[in-house]
């Protein structure tokens, strides 16, 4: 679990809490959370389904004086944890046609007025949820008269705040939802505000950072690329290629992110940035997280670029040693004017004539010290990085407060048009649009979130299995395990092969361009953040032809198809992204680190806007008034944590 002193045991918090009031007659309506306590009044039974079992029993409640029937799915455990007769507290999601409960948790005996509130921990399988709360309450004991908070007493005292020590002991055994909500506004209040001081220091620090000032140019200089493209830009992304050009006037370095959806065209407004910077007679380097990006980018590249005497270079870790040799030769000479790579760009070999623009694609994949590792390579080089998770502009300058963020909103002249669909695994309709597909001479995605066979989800080797079974000689696999030759092999095979189907992992998620890909089956959809689908989904009907992608879940799973639904009516990024990070909750880190935003402990970056824009506030006053007692600590705080940072995300 990440878990390794007792404070960071306390630092866990629960991702959300059940308040457990036995449920009213007039509540139960279909799909509404429900509370029942009452007596088990049958033996408990297995039901087997596809990739799934259930235990089943029935429960008769007192005071409602009806039974319900309740299914546990993947909880097999209770024939022998629970017997007829067993006072039980049980909560869960009603099903009006079966007068049935879908089980989230149970709870033996009566609930105490204590224990109304009952919170439920991530934890790591194996380890129940009473046992972690005893941890807690030891860790807590020892930890008594040792919690120091980081809000300054007149912060503290400005917003009524509980003491931090306090703020822990209501998070984990809270009497009320009350005691909670003190609780989270402390420890979240807390969290803004370091994360506020931090951006705004580092803001500070970039801004005295100058380059050598060169003449400035305009737009009208990359001209010659422009008008050699197979496309007319739109106005989104001719406004963005101005701002970027205005940055690189300026005599501080560039920090600046370039965010968009899937499709807005983020990599052709890099590549007017890179001649540009290559017109004032300076070097380019784009970095890649994976062999695949880079290698699309660089064939991307040789295309955009042809007829424009530019000489551009691709370095990965594949390529043999003669060829980096070359490479590492004719980058310190200038005789490559724009190289695109992985992490291999700011290996201590490489040394650039003339560095002068920086391009990190999918940012969040580098740790700090990566991308400053290759910025240190050129002291006057500028520094663009780029997203594809779209969050709204207002949110997101106060996430990147130390960067300038260029948003794209519009997409380029081609429509996207992808039917998106919820399904269950033995559906008709999943062989139906394969066969569609590939009569028409379409290529097809089918993803799963697990390398090897599990006991209850889909892994891409036992579908790997199933496909080529049923379609030998169409069937390629890819995942993360493969080595580099294979990867590249795989996806040249898929890409302009006579292979149709590739079998895969989340790592096509970025980089993967096949133009005739027209359909997408996702196992196990409910696994994937909304974002990360929404990344997927982003690579098929990529050339405008009609796609489909198919969201494969478990037909009792209520709680995923109403997840899953929002896919299925918005094909909106921005829209996409604010459902996903509306459905995490404290403690509920899932999804975050792979996202591109900062993994918060306690916020929700949704929700706690407000929180976010008082604490910049806060924080813009303490650095203000830096010298005044009170704030000295606070600062030098957020100091170390950017040291600190820069080191561990590395």
């Amino acid at each position: 679990m990440g878990i390794f002193n007792s404070y960071q045991v306390i630092e866990h918090l629960p991702r959300r809490y059940d308040v457990l009031n036995e449920s009213k007659e007039e509540e139960f309506v279909d799909k509404a959370r429900v509370t029942i306590v009452g007596k088990i009044n049958s033996p408990v039974t297995i039901k087997k389904g596809y990739k799934v079992s259930a235990a089943m029993f029935s429960v008769a409640s007192s005071t409602l004086r009806r039974s319900f029937n309740v299914l546990a799915y993947n909880r097999t455990f209770l024939t022998k944890s629970l017997n007829q007769d067993d006072v039980v507290t049980v909560w869960g999601i009603y099903n009006s046609k079966t007068n049935g409960i879908n089980m989230i948790n149970y709870s033996k005996g009566l609930i105490g007025p204590t224990d109304k509130v009952k919170p439920i921990y991530s934890l790591a399988q194996g380890l129940e949820q009473y046992n972690f709360q005893r941890i807690v309450k030891r860790c807590l004991e020892e930890y008594k008269d040792k919690i120091y908070s980081n809000v300054p007493f007149y912060y503290q005292n400005k917003y009524r705040l509980v003491s931090k020590y306090q703020a822990f002991n209501y998070a984990h055994f809270p009497l009320s939802m009350e005691q909670v909500r003190q609780a989270l506004r402390h420890l979240k209040y807390e969290e803004a505000l370091m994360f506020s001081l931090k951006n705004k220091l580092i803001h500070e620090e970039n801004k005295l950072l100058t380059k050598i000032k060169k003449e400035p140019i305009g737009l009208d200089v990359c001209e010659p690329f422009i008008n050699n493209l197979p496309f007319t830009l739109t106005e989104d992304q001719l406004a963005a290629c101005n701002e970027i050009i205005e940055d690189m006037n300026d005599s501080s370095l560039m920090y600046r992110l370039l965010q968009g959806d899937v499709g807005t065209g983020k990599t052709v407004i890099s590549f007017v940035a890179l001649y540009a910077n290559h017109y004032r007679g300076n070097q380019g380097a784009i970095m890649a997280p994976t062999d695949a990006l880079a290698r699309q980018h660089y064939k991307n590249a040789l295309e955009m670029f042809k007829n424009l005497n530019i000489k551009i270079a691709l370095l990965v870790g594949s390529s043999t040693q003669k060829e980096k040799d070359e490479i590492y030769h004719d980058l310190e000479e200038g005789y490559i004017d724009i190289i695109i790579g992985t992490h291999a760009l700011f290996t201590k070999k490489i040394k650039y004539s003339s560095l002068g623009l920086v391009i990190i694609d999918e940012q969040h994949r580098f740790g700090v010290n990566q991308r400053q590792a290759l910025l240190d390579k050129g002291k006057d080089a500028d520094l663009l990085m780029m997203s594809a998770t779209p969050i709204p502009r207002s949110l997101a300058l106060t996430l990147y407060g130390d960067l300038d963020i260029t948003t794209l909103s519009t997409y380029p002249n081609i429509k996207r048009s992808v039917n998106t669909r919820i399904t269950y695994p033995d559906s008709k309709l999943i062989d139906d649009c394969i066969e569609k597909a590939l009569k028409n001479d379409q290529k097809i995605y089918i993803v799963a979130p697990l390398i090897e066979t599990s006991n209850d989800r889909f892994s891409v080797e036992e579908l790997y299995k199933e496909y080529e079974r049923k379609y030998p000689n169409e069937v390629i696999l890819l995942h993360g395990k493969l080595k580099s030759e294979e990867k590249e092999e795989a996806l040249n095979e898929f890409s302009f092969g006579s292979k149709h189907i590739l079998v895969s992992t989340q790592v096509i998620e970025v980089g993967i361009d096949v133009k005739k890909a027209t359909l997408m089956v996702i196992y196990d959809a409910s696994n994937f953040g909304l974002a990360s689908l929404h990344q997927l989904r982003g690579r098929i009907g990529r050339d405008g032809s009609k796609a489909a992608c198919l969201l494969v879940v478990d037909n009792n799973d209520e709680e995923a198809k109403e997840k899953l639904s929002i896919l299925v009516n918005s094909f909106d990024g921005f829209k996409i992204a604010e459902e996903d990070l509306k459905h995490r909750g404290p403690g509920d880190l899932s999804g975050i680190r792979q996202s591109g935003l900062p993994d918060f402990r306690y916020l929700n970056v949704i929700d706690d806007i407000k929180i976010f824009e008082t604490a910049r506030d806060d924080a813009s006053y303490i650095i203000k008034h830096g010298d005044e007692k009170q704030f000295l600590y606070v600062i030098d705080k957020a100091k170390k944590l950017i040291e600190y940072n820069g080191v561990t995300k590395a």
